[in-house]
């Protein structure tokens, strides 16, 4: 009798387990060096000397000052202070927001409580393929916009915006300019300077680290209202004793990731053409969301006619592959991905697109087992659907 075939992890978009060398860092400040860095006592101070050590790795591998890096519980909260914190530090001065209409849920939930509060919002569209039109963005700027939010890539189709034609246009305006970058690391480079940003977002578990540790790039003289107060930690921005552990560990993910990005994104690179180059000779009506454009190694987008996605999900996930219709954060959802609507697709695509996401867990193996496996997984869906 033949072993069970492994399951293939497919979703790394959603989250990447933690590298060993990552857990390794981190398992120390588990254990008898778990303190609080505020303490004034040795213990403290050793514990503040790590997260001092790991801000000047996260900031050295991303091309800022240590002082610039605000460590969060997470992505999202890092997208909440940013939009919420600039445009209520310019309050009264200017009262106008922008963004796209693809971004991920924390920025677009974190707009939406912006206009309730009383500012005027700006949700760009996008073309075919995702991609923000720099005429577009530039002609939604006023003269009181107070922030931009345009995220680097985009996490459901990967398209990859023109961040630092926006952000200059923005900031001629005199406007902050923020990037969701949380899917860039290992993937794309992620340079603070080159994209000229005042804010940047990451989350440590889209590259390797540990979950519940995200990070705020702050542009030195940036305007930023902490949402989190009550302690002074963070510089004042984000208050609570920080999780030196996590820290640590997303210190070491990131330097991992920016060590590997060139063979890393080229080996992913490949696996992705090769399998969506596969899926399209072998599966009629079936299409490549976000193909026009430059757009991220990892994420294959694929509609497919006549299927409904979650139920082609669970007929994947009893073969043992693990995919998503899209934004984890989304799961559950009723309603098409806000994503793929704004592509401007047919009923069809919204209804029947997956979300296929590559990253270190994906070799040749699990690429060729795909090839096996979702021509007669589709086939049967669509069977199913005609009785």
């Amino acid at each position: 009798m033949s072993a069970p075939r492994r399951r293939i992890y497919a979703d790394h978009a959603a989250t990447t387990p933690p590298r060993a060398e990552v857990v390794a860092a981190m398992l120390p400040h588990l254990g008898e060096l778990d303190f609080n860095p505020s303490a004034a006592y040795a213990e403290g101070r050793r514990a503040k000397a790590a997260l001092d050590d790991a801000r000047e790795r996260v900031a050295r591998a991303l091309g800022a000052r240590p002082r610039e890096i605000v460590f969060t519980g997470g992505g999202s909260e890092a997208d909440s202070l940013a939009i919420a914190g600039a445009a209520r530090a310019l309050r009264g001065r200017r009262k106008h927001v922008v963004t796209s209409a693809i971004e991920h849920r924390a920025v677009l939930q974190a707009v939406e409580v912006l206009r309730d509060d009383g500012f005027e919002v700006t949700i760009l569209p996008v073309d075919r393929n995702g991609r923000v039109d720099p005429n577009e963005f530039a002609a939604a700027l006023r003269e009181d916009t107070a922030l931009a939010s345009v995220m680097l890539a985009n996490n459901e189709i990967g398209t990859l915006q023109p961040i630092g034609k926006l952000a200059a246009l923005a900031r001629a305006r005199g406007a902050l300019f923020h990037t969701d970058a949380v899917q860039a690391p290992g993937r794309v480079p992620v340079d603070v300077a080159t994209l000229g940003i005042d804010l940047l977002t990451l989350s440590s578990h889209k590259f390797y680290g540990p979950k519940g540790v995200g990070m705020l790039y702050v542009r030195t003289g940036t305007p930023l209202a902490p949402l989190v107060v009550g302690g002074g930690q963070e510089s004042g921005l984000r208050a609570g004793t920080e999780n030196v552990a996590g820290i640590v560990g997303f210190a070491a993910a990131l330097e991992l990731a920016v060590a590997d990005l060139d063979g890393e994104a080229a080996r992913l690179r490949g696996l992705r053409d090769d399998f969506e180059a596969g899926v399209l000779a072998e599966v009629p009506e079936a299409r490549i969301n976000g193909c026009g454009t430059s757009r991220l190694p990892s994420i294959s987008s694929l509609a497919f006619a006549g299927i409904d996605a979650p139920a082609l999900l669970v007929r994947l996930d009893l073969e043992g592959v693990a995919v998503s219709v899209g934004s984890a954060c989304a799961a559950g959802s009723a309603q098409p991905s806000h994503v793929i609507s704004a592509l401007g697709a047919p009923d069809w695509a919204r209804r029947g697109t997956i979300r296929f996401s590559f990253g270190r867990l994906t070799g040749r193996q699990e690429v060729n087992e795909l090839h096996a496996i979702l021509p007669r997984i589709i086939e049967s869906v669509r069977n199913a659907v005609r009785v």
